[in-house]
């Protein structure tokens, strides 16, 4: 497979194998590759390497581990077999903490296996909640699109169709999700309908999962955009070159709270600083119902430090790692921060647009509370 030919979903199910087919985002934007998944070990490397990534796939990734739980158990007794797939799904759990998709999808399928009763029928009822969690997650960012556009497009008319730019950070598009994205969705919409949009890509660091991902989906979607160093971002607000702020989250809590990919939280100031929008781009199953206080109550992921110690790039034809501080130097990974609802203008839902607090996150979903 080559990068002129990637698949149009980031996970998808192989029906000849039962096993899962990912791409492997390890390799972008410099070798398209896909991995199946076979077992649930498999899975949580997959979860926990960054082969998947992003809080939507990751939850569908998990969906789809339990079905290969139920699936590697068909041969033990029934009693056993449920008790595998449930202590399989404590693991998948555990694969990475800051992402609530993970938790809520394999929740969700285990809670439907309640209602089958063979490992014939737990294997069946597993494979169709996760392909419907994977359906429901792309409709969902389909009409955050379509809600979202609309900021984009009163951008547009204001500036009397010059482009309008926003800012992104991390990869918040359909490799992070099933399709269209979460942040990216109202930009692929607006550009669908023809609304000029210049989008800044912050690289990212430490794994440049914006000049790696984005900036990759973006070329493949011929949309605009430049690619800028993770510090860029606050100079060009100052020199009045960026018009709005769209990115994508983890986890945000019932009051608006939301944890992103490290750095967030400081375009967020920036933005604030210079009286820029902040908009999040999520669907209701990134929302944590249960948390009320992102900064002391969301899990942050501390991550391997060699993720900061290397870099990885092409050099000629070949892709490479390499070192850049001191061999003797620490470093420190930690792989989120929380942006305070205070800092947000809005959040990007699948039902619509709403202010970053409880009382109006409560008017679009009213059933959680």
């Amino acid at each position: 497979m080559t990068a002129h030919a990637p698949p149009s979903r980031p996970i998808w199910l192989d029906g000849d194998t039962s096993t899962i087919k990912v791409i492997d985002q390890r390799k972008l934007p410099h070798q398209v590759e896909v991995m199946t998944l076979s077992t649930v070990d498999e899975v949580i490397f997959a979860i926990q390497d960054m082969v998947v990534r992003g809080a939507p796939l990751i939850g569908a990734t998990g969906a789809y581990g339990v079905m290969l739980a139920a699936v590697s158990g068909k041969n033990l007794t029934p009693a056993d077999h449920f008790s595998f797939i449930q202590k399989e799904c404590g693991r998948l759990k555990a694969a990475r903490p800051t992402a609530v998709n993970l938790g809520w999808a394999v929740d969700r399928v285990l809670a439907g296996l309640s209602s089958a009763d063979s490992p014939a029928s737990w294997i069946e009822t597993a494979r169709k909640t996760a392909e419907a969690i994977a359906d429901e997650d792309a409709e969902n960012c389909r009409q955050i699109g379509l809600h979202g556009v609309s900021l984009i497009e009163a951008l547009s008319t204001g500036k009397s169709g010059a482009p309008v730019n926003i800012l992104t950070h991390c990869n918040a598009g359909w490799l992070a999700c099933i399709e269209h994205g979460t942040a990216t969705a109202p930009i692929y919409e607006a550009f669908r309908q023809n609304i000029p949009v210049h989008v800044w890509v912050d690289e990212t660091r430490p794994l440049n999962q914006g000049a790696r991902l984005t900036a990759w989906e973006l070329g493949q979607a011929k949309v605009p955009h430049t690619v800028i160093t993770d510090n860029a971002g606050g100079y060009l607000m100052q020199k009045g070159l960026v018009d709005l702020v769209m990115v994508g989250t983890d986890r945000t809590t019932r009051t608006g709270d939301v944890a992103n990919k490290i750095g967030t939280y400081l375009k967020a100031l920036a933005a604030k600083d210079n009286g820029i929008p902040f908009y999040v781009a999520l669907p209701s199953s990134t929302f944590d119902w249960n948390l009320t206080d992102g900064v002391n109550e969301i899990p942050i992921e501390s991550r391997n430090p060699d993720e900061v110690r290397f870099v990885q790039g092409l050099d000629r034809d070949k892709v490479i790692s390499v070192r850049v501080p001191p061999s003797q130097s620490p470093a420190g990974n930690f792989a989120f921060d929380v942006t305070p609802a205070r800092l947000i203008t809005g959040l990007i839902t699948e039902r619509g647009i709403c202010k970053a607090s409880e009382k109006d996150i409560r008017r679009l979903f009213p059933e959680y509370f």
